[in-house]
Formats: structure tokens, sequence, C-alpha cells
């Protein structure tokens, strides 16, 4: 039976307005870097519609100021993205009945767009997909306007933006602990703690996120295997 359609803009909107006030900033922030370091302010409002990927976006534009050549940016934004892939695998289920739409969660799938899908129930009657292709859309939509305004501002105003794309990892954290007093089981937190500083230890700063998210996997995997035989 398929899901009766309903507004799903009231409840989608009302959980990602902590999402909005941090990719607006954030992305006002990469506007005026992008228009600070010389590129024309549609750049901005490209690589945010297309690219969609706070972080990688502010790397590319680094790597592209500092001469790298296409094979080491395409290869950094590889791995700098592969966290991606072990999302999706959790979210195979979720996206599974969403139809047409999957394409564009798939490629838009973010850091925030994951833990307001996994932190927050589908309301009754409503469909998966739509609420799901809302909370996504929002969350592009405000990306991408703080990402222009940041731009079109780019050619009038001249201040030093030291630190501020830590406002993004904040906004994750903020999340995460949101998650973390709703769920029903705490082990995926304290096993993605446990592998955060064992990469941090043995890998690395550099290797950390992807070294982290292999040994937090892992565990999950184990875990899940566990609750089954338990059960």
């Amino acid at each position: 039976m398929e899901d009766r359609q309903i507004d799903v803009f009231p409840d989608a909107f009302r959980i990602t307005v902590p999402v909005m006030f941090g990719y607006i900033p954030i992305g006002i922030a990469f506007g005026l870097l992008v228009t600070h370091y010389g590129f024309h302010w549609a750049y901005s409002l490209l690589m945010s519609l297309l690219i969609f990927s706070g972080a990688a976006q502010f790397v590319a534009i680094a790597l592209v100021v500092a001469g790298a050549g296409m094979v080491e940016i395409v290869l950094t934004m590889i791995f700098l993205n592969l966290r991606h892939s072990f999302f999706g695998l959790s979210l195979i289920n979720r996206f599974s009945g969403t139809g047409k739409a999957r394409p564009y969660l798939i490629f838009a799938l973010t850091d925030e767009t994951y833990a307001l899908i996994t932190g927050n129930p589908v309301p009754e009657k409503t469909s998966v997909s739509g609420f799901y292709t809302c909370i996504t859309g929002l969350n592009h939509i405000y990306w991408i306007s703080g990402s222009l305004i940041g731009a079109l501002l780019g050619g009038f105003i001249d201040t030093d933006l030291t630190g501020l794309e830590f406002a993004l990892t904040a906004l994750f954290v903020v999340l995460s602990i949101e998650q973390f007093h709703t769920a029903k089981t705490k082990f995926p937190f304290l096993a993605a703690l446990a592998s955060g500083v064992v990469a941090l230890v043995f890998a690395g700063s550099q290797n950390m996120l992807l070294v982290s998210i292999i040994i937090g996997t892992f565990l999950l995997i184990v875990y899940e295997k566990r609750q089954k035989n338990v059960c």
C-alpha cells in the first residue's frame, strides 16, 4: 500500500532549521572565499549546485589556488568523500522505496542530512520519498543560498574568514548529541568514539577519517551479528 501524500514541508523544515543556521553562514564563507581568490561568483553557485559537499568544496578551491593538477584534485575529492559510501550502505533499506527521487537522495547525501534522516522517524501517513526528498532538498537550498550570498557579497567586503569553516563540524556534533539522547542503543556512538581515538593514535590526523570509518563499520557489523545470535 502506497504512503498517503500529505504536506511534508512543515515537519521537514522544522527538523532542518539547525542545519539552515549552519549551512547558510558556512555557505557565505565559501562564497566569500571563492571571490576572494579571484573566481567569478558563478563558480560558487555551480559548485554548490553540482558538487554539494562543504568540506570538499573548500578543499577544491584551496587545491586549485595552490596549483594542484586535475588528477590530484580528483583523487583528493574521492578520498575525502569516501565516507559517504559507508553512509549509503546503511540507507539502502530506507531508500529502496523512494522511486525516482532515489538518485537525487544519493547525490545530495551529506553528513547532516544523514543525521536528520536516521534520527527522525517519518511522520505517519507521510510519503517516505517526499519526506526524505524535502529534507535533502531544503538542506541543499540552504547551502546554495549561503554560497550565492557570500559570492555576491565578496566583491564588496573584505574580512578574515579564519576558523569559520569549523562551524560545519560543530553543527554535526550538535546533531550527533541529539541523536545520542534519542537513540535506543548507545553502542554505535561508543564504537564511533573508540574508532576515532584508535585511528587518531595509530593512523594520524591525515588518515584518521577513513581508518576510523573502517574500524567503526567492522565493530558495528560484529555487534549486529551478535545481536541477531542473541535474538
